[in-house]
C-alpha cells in the first residue's frame, strides 16, 4: 500500500464531496453518506494516515483517486 501523508480533515471532507459524499452531520467527528455509504472523519489535524487510509477503503475509492482529488487543493503534491 503506497504511503499516504497526514490530511487536514477539512481537505478531507472537500475530496468527498468532489468524490459525489456530502455532510451529513458535525459534532466532534464529521459524518459523510453517499447513499450508500457512510464515512467518519475525526476533527484532528492532521488525520492520522493509517486512520485516513481506512476512511479512503470505507469510502469505495482507492488511495490513487483519493490523491487526484486532493490535488485540486494547495499545498499536496502531485500523484505521479
Amino acid at each position: 500500500m503506497p504511503k499516504l501523508p497526514g490530511v487536514n480533515h477539512l481537505d478531507a471532507v472537500r475530496a468527498l464531496e468532489k468524490a459525489g459524499f456530502r455532510v451529513l452531520r458535525q459534532g466532534k467527528h464529521i459524518i459523510m453518506t453517499d447513499g450508500t455509504r457512510k464515512v467518519v472523519i475525526p476533527r484532528n489535524n492532521p488525520v492520522n494516515a493509517i486512520t485516513m487510509a481506512g476512511i479512503i477503503l470505507d469510502a469505495g475509492l482507492s488511495l490513487d483517486e483519493f490523491r487526484k482529488l486532493l490535488t485540486l487543493y494547495a499545498g499536496y503534491p502531485r500523484p505521479a
